[in-house]
């Protein structure tokens, strides 16, 4: 029998702490510890080893683009899934620049909550909302910037991470390229290795951020 997935609670406000932890007890999620601001955070983490944080943007003192970037210097590192009150946030955009593996807006249903924690437990990224490519892609068009390691990549991954970015599954790009699904994992690992980044999460971050998708215009 597989052990509970063990979460994390990071809010300043008690009411929606509280919240979060009667909807997430049980189904296989255990609530193992809360944390009221960015500071308390990577003691929280010492302590109780989640294997997801959630994590408030907007809290006073140290937030949580400040915390995420803590805790995910660290060697294991927890995923972390931002909560937030607005769908399109540049806060939330700097979290996910910072490794965050998705977000989720605070008033979301109880089975949409069971599910992402669950999907970034499993080390997977919280892209199937088309909120989140919207948000990367106008925070990417006011901010643009190339990766430099972008270069290393080879013509078939610079095509993967293309097709990542559109929003594809590895079982919707293999059906493209004509290719296995474990090709297009390989390919996928490589882009993350040369790119230095944590997941698929990131790796949309960075295509738009370096121009491989034009960024959707209001």
């Amino acid at each position: 029998m597989s052990r509970d997935i063990r979460v994390l609670l990071v809010d300043d406000d008690a009411m929606v702490r509280a919240a979060l932890s009667m909807m997430l007890d049980g189904n296989g999620i255990r609530v193992v510890g809360e944390a009221a601001d960015g500071e308390q955070v990577p003691a929280a983490v010492d302590a109780h080893a989640p294997d997801v944080v959630l994590m408030d943007i907007r809290m006073p003192g140290v937030n949580g683009i400040a915390a995420t970037e803590q805790i995910l210097a660290a060697d294991p590192a927890p995923r972390v899934l931002v909560l937030t009150t607005f769908d399109l946030d540049e806060y939330v955009y700097d979290a996910l620049g910072a490794g965050a593996s998705g977000f989720l807006l605070k008033d979301v249903a109880a089975e949409r909550l069971f599910d992402a924690v669950r999907v970034v437990a499993a080390g997977d990224a919280l892209l199937a909302p088309s909120v989140t490519r919207r948000l990367v892609s106008e925070f990417a068009r006011l901010r643009p910037r190339r990766p430099p390691a972008l270069d290393e990549l080879t013509p078939r991954e610079i095509e993967v991470l293309r097709l990542l970015a559109e929003g594809l599954s590895n079982a919707e790009v293999a059906a493209r390229l004509i290719v296995s699904e474990e090709t297009v994992k390989t390919h996928v690992s490589r882009v993350l290795l040369k790119l230095n980044l944590r997941d698929r999460t990131q790796a949309v971050v960075a295509a738009y951020e370096s121009g491989l998708i034009e960024p959707r215009r209001n």
